[in-house]
C-alpha cells in the first residue's frame, strides 16, 4: 500500500474546483477513459488576463483527482506566462510528495494545462485533445517517444520502471518496453544486458521460481498502478493458476489483464508453451 500524505487525502477527499466552464478561454483534455486516466482541464481569463477560473473534470485514482485539484489552486490569480512554468514536480511538491508509482498522475495535471493554454494561443483551432509530436511507441496508453524523453529529461529517470511509472508507457501490455529502454540508453549512454535466455527444460520447482520472479518484478509493479496484485496459486505441467488481489479482483477487464498482461510476460521471460488460467 503506498503511503499517501495528508494534503494527497485531504484534494482527494475534498476536491477543489470540479466541474467545467462554458465557453472556456482554455481547453486541455489528456488521456482516455479506455486507457483508465482522463483529464478535462477548463479555465477563464479576467480582463488582466490572469485565471480568474478554472475547473476539472477526471476520470482515473484518488492521485489524479488530487493532482487536478492542487493544480487548479496553484494556477488561480496567475498569467498564463507564470502558469506555463507550473511543472509535474510542482504539482507533486504541493502535495507534499506522490508516490513514485502514481508521478504519471502529476504528468497528466501538467499536459492537460499545456492542452489548455494551446488551446487558447490558438484562439480554439487546435485539434482537441492536442496533436501529439513524435513517433507513437506505446499504443495501450497513447504515448509518444517525445513524452518519453522530456520525462526522462525534466524527473531525471534512471530506469525502465522510473518511465512507466512517470507516463503509464509500458504499464499494460509491455510490448514497447525494448522500444523504452532503447530511449534510456541513448539518452543516458548506458546499454543495459539482454534477459537471460529462456531455458529448454524446466522441473516444476524451476518454472514456480522464475513465475514467482516475473510476477514480483515485472507483472505486479504493471497491476499496482491501478491498485491490483495477483499471486500464484498452482503450477499443473504447462498451465498456470493464478489468483488476482486488490482491485484486480472481480475487475471489468480481469480476462483482459489475465492475457496481455500476466500471460504474456510469463510466456514471454519464462517459456512460451506456458498457459495462465485463474484459480
Amino acid at each position: 500500500m503506498w503511503d499517501y500524505t495528508d494534503k494527497v487525502r485531504d484534494h482527494y477527499l475534498n476536491p477543489r474546483n470540479v466541474g467545467e466552464i462554458e465557453n472556456p478561454d482554455g481547453f486541455g483534455e489528456i488521456g482516455n477513459i479506455a486507457c483508465g486516466d482522463a483529464l478535462r482541464l477548463t479555465f477563464k481569463l479576467d480582463k488582466d488576463g490572469r485565471v480568474e477560473d478554472i475547473r476539472f473534470k477526471t476520470f482515473g485514482c484518488g492521485s489524479a483527482i488530487a493532482s487536478a485539484s492542487v493544480l487548479t489552486e496553484m494556477c488561480k490569480g496567475k498569467t498564463l506566462e507564470e502558469v506555463r512554468k507550473i511543472s509535474n514536480k510542482d504539482i507533486a511538491e504541493a502535495l507534499g510528495g506522490l508516490p513514485r508509482e502514481k508521478m504519471h498522475c502529476s504528468v497528466m495535471g501538467q499536459e492537460a494545462l499545456e492542452a489548455a493554454i494551446t488551446f487558447y494561443e490558438t484562439g480554439g483551432q487546435k485539434t482537441v485533445p492536442v496533436e501529439k509530436e513524435g513517433k507513437l511507441v506505446c499504443t495501450c496508453f497513447q504515448v509518444t517517444d517525445k513524452e518519453i524523453e522530456k520525462a526522462i529529461k525534466d524527473n531525471n529517470l534512471k530506469t525502465l520502471e522510473d518511465v512507466t511509472n512517470f507516463t503509464k508507457a509500458g504499464g499494460a501490455c509491455g510490448g514497447c518496453k525494448g522500444e523504452i529502454q532503447k530511449i534510456l540508453d541513448t539518452l543516458l549512454g548506458t546499454s543495459v544486458a539482454n534477459e537471460p535466455e529462456k531455458p529448454v527444460r524446466m522441473t516444476t520447482l524451476q518454472k514456480i521460481d522464475k513465475i514467482r520472479t516475473v510476477i514480483e518484478k515485472y507483472i505486479n509493479p504493471i497491476l499496482a498502478q491501478d491498485g491490483g496484485m495477483c499471486e500464484l496459486s498452482d503450477v499443473d505441467g504447462n498451465e498456470v493458476y493464478i489468483s488476482l488481489k486488490g482491485h484486480c479482483s472481480g475487475c471489468a477487464f480481469s480476462n483482459k489483464t489475465l492475457i496481455s498482461v500476466i500471460e504474456k510476460n510469463i510466456r514471454e521471460k519464462v517459456s512460451d508453451q506456458l498457459v495462465v488460467r485463474l484459480a
